[in-house]
């Protein structure tokens, strides 16, 4: 009997030490959440044919194109370059990781990207997620990282949304170790094209970051229920940004939300952890599709599943 005990015991523990047990996906799944419901949807390759890649050559060749198709990388690439993904596209990882090799959707509509690992994409390649000039897009449960015993410009940004995106919806995804995270908007000379932009940031952790968590330019905005670790800049809502940022929870930042260049936001059930949001109050006050608010005390352990936990 004590022998039996010691084994319920020894198996409890190993199961609460364990990192967090991976969900189950569809490779046919849709957005489900934020700006990528809007307009049709998002749907990335759902119904089309299903390759698995194990390669660079592969996946370039792969995600290439405009038909419908559905992309499994299996298994480590390395590179030092960004793949060109088309549109009518779900890129999916299986036990999948990117080194040095960004993903690049540019000028393209209708794509998926989920449950891969990208880290330690040169900034003379470009950015490890990098989304421009394209619509209806959802990033799900990705780790992006890099490192910091380098300076601010060996990599560059770990997700960037720029050049009048919409429909960009970014779920359940870990950025972190690294010094610019998520830039949105161009530059600031760029505000005719980038006003357009909406993003979506829910369920996210934003850990061990410089800055740009996110740095967010002219457009619409809504983040909420995600989690801001020990970043030494929070949110910076820039030349008339419009963000709505709700039940979040930031620990080791005196900047959790602010503004310059006369950016707003309406900010309401967050934690700053001891800190001030400054940003000026803004007019974006609902956002324009259905969700469901996680309280502030709950938003850690509902984020423990982020990253790229899922299983295909």
């Amino acid at each position: 009997m004590k022998w039996f005990v010691s084994a319920i015991a020894f198996l409890a523990i190993q199961v609460v030490s364990a990192s967090p047990l991976e969900k189950r996906a569809g490779v046919n799944d849709v957005a489900t959440l934020g700006y990528a419901t809007l307009n049709g949807g998002t749907s990335g390759g759902s119904g089309g044919p299903t390759t698995v890649v194990t390669s660079l050559s592969a996946l370039t060749s792969a995600v290439a194109g405009d038909a419908k198709k559905i992309v499994i990388i299996s298994g480590t690439i390395t590179g030092n370059t960004v793949v060109k993904v088309g549109s009518n596209t779900s890129v999916l990882g299986r036990n999948a990781v990117l080194n040095g090799v960004g993903l690049r959707v540019i000028n393209v509509n209708n794509v998926i990207i989920r449950n891969i690992k990208v880290s330690k994409v040169l900034a003379s390649a470009g950015d490890a997620i990098g989304v421009q000039a394209a619509h209806q897009v959802w990033i799900d449960h990705l780790d992006l990282s890099s490192d910091r015993d380098h300076d601010k410009d060996f990599y560059d940004g770990l997700l960037d949304i720029t050049h009048g995106c919409t429909g960009v919806t970014v779920t359940n995804t870990i950025l972190h170790d690294h010094w610019k995270a998520s830039l949105v908007g161009h530059s600031d000379s760029n505000g005719s094209e980038d006003v357009a932009i909406t993003v979506t940031y829910a369920n996210n952790v934003f850990s061990n970051l410089n800055s740009r968590t996110p740095s967010f330019r002219f457009g619409h905005g809504h983040i909420f229920n995600n989690v801001f670790d020990n970043n030494n800049d929070g949110i910076n809502t820039r030349d008339g940004a419009q963000l709505l940022v709700e039940n979040n929870v930031w620990t080791g930042t005196d900047k959790p939300l602010y503004a310059t260049d006369e950016g707003f936001a309406v900010a309401r059930g967050n934690d700053f952890g001891g800190a001030s949001n400054t940003a000026p109050i803004g007019s974006f006050t609902s956002a324009p599709y259905s969700y469901s608010l996680v309280a502030a005390g709950s938003v850690r352990s509902a984020a423990s599943s982020a990253g790229a936990t899922l299983s295909f």
